[in-house]
């Protein structure tokens, strides 16, 4: 007779219970300290548990995963999914329902990739973290600058353009003279604006205080890049020695390039059989129009929650398929939005969408893309 164990995860305790066809067999309260989780195993390899189910709570699960994966039929649930019965709500409760659902086949595993694509993940989505921190040290950068009456974010491009970037390395070395300073800018903004415009922006009223703030915050926009490019540099790693065949292919769609890939491995993992369909990896990844209607009023067509680093990532690549000339993405793009007139960014969550399916495809079958030729194309076509 099989036995199923549900597990009622939180940050500083784990409730376990233990049922086969006759009922509840054993319940107890452990720690979610190592030497603690270990016991967990050997209670419940005691009673001989076959499966175990656990609900996707915060992170406090995976340490959990990591110490019982290899010894048990493991199962992540999403708490949405098996939601307890209204004012029949306690741990021990929870763990006997978790348990009960595992046995009578109620349960949707939640994707749980393997190992080498969880460190892929866990870099990519630190790059996410520290490209925030980059944009918004930024933006303090330059309101430092502006606070001292200095404008030349005016007159520039972005704040990450070289000119800029070598006119604040001037000034937190403490060289503010903007004669000196105008050396550092590129002469194609000097020409479009005017000497005399950019000598007075380059002007500005400086304390001491004020260059060390700067010299602070450029000093941690360098150190986040430098981890940025180390993080990168450790995607490519894993992903050219465990999943070359796979890293390369997915670079062949126009859009995508080696961050991209590897961003997408990290998200799907290369095996598809744990996605029914194309329809549900892009309804995973919250690219999927939700279908909102009552009464014969639309309420809504916005795309539903996913996973938001995926998401970004293929809007990202949907822009650059958007501009490469010749390829489908670029004929689609150029009919939907100039010829049929309809929103650009609705035309690029589309060109994102069939990014992603063309991702899974390759992925599923191994081939590179080939682009739609068809002279006839309307723009329909995936």
């Amino acid at each position: 007779m099989n036995r199923f164990s549900g597990l009622d995860v939180h940050k500083d305790s784990v409730f376990l219970c233990i049922i086969d066809e006759t009922g509840v067999i054993y319940r107890e309260k452990f720690g979610v300290l190592t030497p603690d989780l270990e016991r967990l195993s050997s209670t419940m390899k005691e009673y001989q548990v076959a499966e175990v189910a656990m609900e996707s709570t915060s992170i406090y699960w995976i340490p959990i995963w990591r110490v019982l994966e290899g010894d048990f039929i493991l199962h992540l649930v999403n708490p949405y999914f098996i939601k307890q019965l209204p004012g029949r709500k306690s741990d021990v409760k929870d763990a006997e329902w978790i348990a009960t659902c595992l046995m009578k086949n109620l349960i949707s595993d939640s994707f749980v990739p393997e190992e080498h694509v969880q460190q892929l993940r866990q870099y990519d989505r630190r790059i996410f973290d520290l490209s925030s921190d980059i944009v918004r040290k930024r933006g303090k950068i330059d309101a430092g600058l502006q606070r001292c009456n200095f404008r030349l974010s005016n007159y520039v491009s972005t704040t990450d353009s070289k000119s800029y970037t070598d006119v604040l390395k001037k000034i937190i070395s403490g060289v503010t003279d903007p004669d000196v300073l105008i050396k550092e800018i590129h002469g194609r903004i000097i020409n479009k604006h005017g000497r005399e415009t950019i000598m007075a922006a380059l002007t500005g009223v400086f304390a001491k205080s004020d260059i060390d703030t700067l010299r602070q915050l450029y000093d941690e926009v360098e150190l986040a890049s430098k981890h940025k490019a180390e993080c990168m540099s450790a995607m490519d790693e894993i992903c050219r020695t465990y999943f070359g065949p796979q890293y390369y292919a997915l670079q062949t769609i126009p859009g995508v390039k080696a961050r991209s890939a590897a961003s997408i491995i990290a998200s799907i993992g290369v095996d598809m059989s744990k996605f029914k369909s194309e329809k549900h990896v892009v309804s995973w990844a919250g690219l999927k129009p939700r279908n909102e209607e009552s009464a014969g009023k639309v309420k809504s067509r916005r795309i539903t929650h996913g996973n938001r680093q995926l998401r970004k990532t293929l809007i990202e690549c949907s822009w650059g398929a958007r501009k490469q000339n010749g390829c489908f993405f670029n004929r689609y793009s150029y009919i939907q939005c100039t010829v049929r007139k309809k929103n650009t960014m609705k035309v690029q969550v589309a060109i994102a969408r069939k990014i992603l399916v063309t991702a899974y495809f390759i992925l599923l079958t191994g081939e590179p893309y080939r682009d739609y030729n068809d002279s006839t194309s309307d723009g329909k076509a995936a």
